[in-house]
């Protein structure tokens, strides 16, 4: 069970990149619900505007900055302004991503680019510009949303599950340092299964047919209350959300060449629905899928009819240290007993 570093409330100072939709627009209404100042950071300005107005309703005060993850320079812009305009920043969420839905031959080497440019770099500069704040300070926190697909690729998201098993080595090199030098900084993991955003609406796509996320499919306030969950108990290296994360992981550990020929055979498949993908369907590799007066995805996708808003998991997650205990006290009873028997 992981140590609370933070206490959330009213004094805290958030922000969350990729806040305009997705996993990123329902963490940044459960930061709200604890009455956190929130900065929300995307390119989409239509769904930031609107992610503003819910992060107000909820209690919380929110500072929209429009931002490309890509460049560094807005990132380290964004930092202190955010600084700036509410004050010292006790936890940064990295979520923002983008990626293309195609076997890897039909990706040109600058999609692939964008892509690693977006979900890795983006994860980097921000946490770059995170820690210039954080250090001097000895306080803070650093959550890297990441997902199943940081130890397991699969067919049709080359780039985006090569970002995230990008992300993991880095974030895992980074926390070793922050542990050498003693730190009362601290960097964490969450690793998401599939989940019900929009991107599946909005991802440069050449599937055949419309993109979706393999089930067990989650609404996104399930990843959103891990997130926070993780921000104020940091201490742990990273959180598993869902069991198809948990079995993916040990799926993979176990049996990695018996997986790679399971997605062989069902990883195409099991990514599009029955439905040809449609023809209008925006793209947000270059440009924001909203626009600055365009539709508001909103944080849930097109999939709310197969989603589920519960996991058991994620508290086991959470608590893994207390079920290892439980677990050892009802062998040690079970030790005894045999104990008693032979006698």
């Amino acid at each position: 069970m992981g140590t609370q570093v933070n206490q959330l409330g009213p004094d805290s100072v958030v922000v969350v990149t990729g806040a305009s939709g997705g996993i990123g627009r329902a963490a940044a209404r459960a930061f709200a619900e604890k009455g956190c100042s929130v900065a929300l950071l995307a390119r989409g300005e239509t769904g930031l505007a609107a992610a503003a107005d819910e992060v107000k309703k909820l209690g919380g005060q929110p500072l929209v900055i429009p931002t490309d993850m890509a460049d560094p320079e807005q990132v380290e812009s964004a930092a202190e302004r955010v600084e700036n305009e509410l004050g010292p920043i006790l936890v940064w969420v990295n979520v923002a991503f983008t990626s293309v839905f195609a076997p890897f031959d039909e990706i040109s080497p600058a999609e692939f680019k964008r892509v690693t440019e977006v979900n890795y770099l983006g994860f980097v500069y921000a946490t770059m510009a995170a820690l210039r704040r954080m250090r001097p300070r000895d306080r803070g926190t650093i959550v890297q949303v990441g997902s199943a697909l940081a130890y397991r690729g699969i067919p049709l998201q080359s780039a985006y599950c090569g970002s995230k098993h990008a992300i993991q080595g880095f974030n895992e090199a980074l926390r070793c340092e922050l542990l050498h030098e003693g730190a009362n900084v601290h960097t964490t993991m969450v690793q998401m299964p599939a989940v019900n955003t929009p991107q599946f609406s909005w991802v440069l796509s050449r599937l055949p047919r419309q993109a979706q996320p393999v089930p067990p499919i989650y609404q996104p306030e399930v990843p959103a209350k891990a997130i926070v969950y993780a921000a104020e108990h940091p201490t742990r290296r990273e959180y598993w959300v869902g069991a198809s994360t948990v079995g993916t992981l040990a799926g993979n550990a176990l049996a990695p060449g018996l997986l790679d020929r399971y997605l062989a055979r069902t990883g195409f498949s099991s990514q599009q629905t029955s439905d040809p993908r449609p023809a209008d369907q925006p793209a947000n590799l270059w440009e924001p899928a909203d626009g600055t007066e365009g539709h508001d995805f909103g944080a849930h996708g097109i999939f709310d009819s197969k989603a589920t808003s519960s996991t058991k998991q994620v508290w086991a997650s959470q608590h893994h240290g207390l079920l290892a205990s439980a677990g050892a006290a009802g062998l040690a009873a079970v030790a005894v007993a045999a104990r008693q028997l032979l006698r």
